[in-house]
């Protein structure tokens, strides 16, 4: 297999690469995705993931492109993808919010509302991803989630569970009656990662960060290839970026196609996509646990003069306490039951 990624500028060189024999699993298109789309064969798509420019103004984004702008981009866009993408395919997007002057728009709703155009496209799931960290709002509560919005091409598709299961939170748990009382309930590999997924976005100090302001956790790709895809399928991302989808796939044995049209952007994708083939890539992978930081460490003492949470709850009470009425906080012990014991 070749360890190098390939670079087309021409969709007709993306055809070949498509149509050949099996050399690199991951290529790269410089040009806009929809002279990509245009192009390709129909149904040779297994998986597309993206995420979208949110048309907010970023450097990779014009700067008098607006919501209307993201619609009517999406009209002609998804149209293409769904061409492409297989029957029994599926479609992940993700997407966040638009925000303007502190107002939000959710651009899944969008998103969702031009699909409405394709019967065939059928809504499996609204993941929801969660991270802890980025920028503090005063006026609004801090944005922590994005969504995916997982479709499917028709009513047959691939789903993998056992692929992406997690750990059991109670392992230990068992039936408490029936011919299985006394067995564990749960499942041996793992239970389902539910919609809700906690991967870190990607900032300053992230072992994948690059050069791109908004770039996608590996993680979260490699969880839908697992189980949305079986190894040699096609993976494609019609706004590459530094093809983090790109490295999600290759790493799990997935072939995979980018379009991007800023060239920088391509230089670091070939690198990275290249780095991944040849295992050299650090990256975080899906099933890594949140990090837990260490109580001792200096960055998680609290400084004189910081709340305690005990006090940010008073400050709190006292602040939904207008008339300043007595406030008692009640400690309540726990009792200590005996074997064999019940309480009221």
């Amino acid at each position: 297999m070749n360890t190098k990624a390939s670079r087309y500028k021409s969709v007709r060189g993306v055809c070949n690469w498509l149509n050949g024999p099996s050399g690199s699993l991951g290529a790269l298109f410089h040009g806009s995705s929809e002279d990509l789309l245009n192009g390709m064969p129909r149904n040779s798509v297994d998986l597309i993931v993206t995420s979208p420019p949110y048309c907010m103004g970023k450097e990779y984004e014009h700067k008098d492109h607006d919501l209307q702008t993201f619609i009517e981009s999406h009209k002609k866009l998804l149209p293409l993808a769904i061409n492409a993408l297989k029957d029994g395919g599926s479609l992940c997007w993700q997407v966040g919010f638009h925000v303007q002057s502190g107002v939000c728009t959710p651009l899944d709703f969008l998103v969702f509302q031009a699909m409405q155009a394709f019967p065939q496209m059928k809504l499996r799931n609204r993941i929801v991803w969660t991270f802890g960290h980025g920028l503090h709002c005063a006026n609004r509560f801090s944005g922590r989630h994005e969504t995916i919005l997982w479709f499917t091409k028709g009513d047959h598709y691939d789903f993998d569970l056992d692929a992406v299961r997690v750990a059991q939170k109670y392992p230990g748990k068992r039936y408490s009656v029936g011919p299985k009382k006394g067995l564990p309930s749960g499942n041996p590999a793992g239970k389902n990662p539910t919609d809700v997924w906690d991967i870190p976005n990607v900032k300053a100090k992230h072992v994948e960060k690059t050069d791109h302001p908004c770039q996608f956790p590996v993680g979260i790709v490699q969880r839908l290839v697992r189980a949305l895809t079986k190894p040699g399928d096609l993976v494609f991302d019609p706004f590459s970026g530094v093809a983090s989808a790109g490295v999600g796939a290759v790493v799990e044995g997935r072939r995979y196609l980018g379009a991007e049209i800023d060239e920088s952007y391509v230089d670091i994708a070939e690198r990275r996509l290249t780095m991944a083939l040849q295992g050299k890539l650090d990256y975080r992978p899906a099933d890594r646990a949140i990090h837990v930081p260490n109580p001792n460490d200096q960055v998680v003492r609290r400084p004189p003069g910081f709340a305690s949470a005990m006090e940010t709850n008073i400050r709190a009470l006292k602040t939904a306490n207008p008339k300043h009425q007595p406030i008692t906080l009640v400690t309540i012990k726990k009792k200590r039951v005996m074997p064999g014991h019940r309480t009221s």
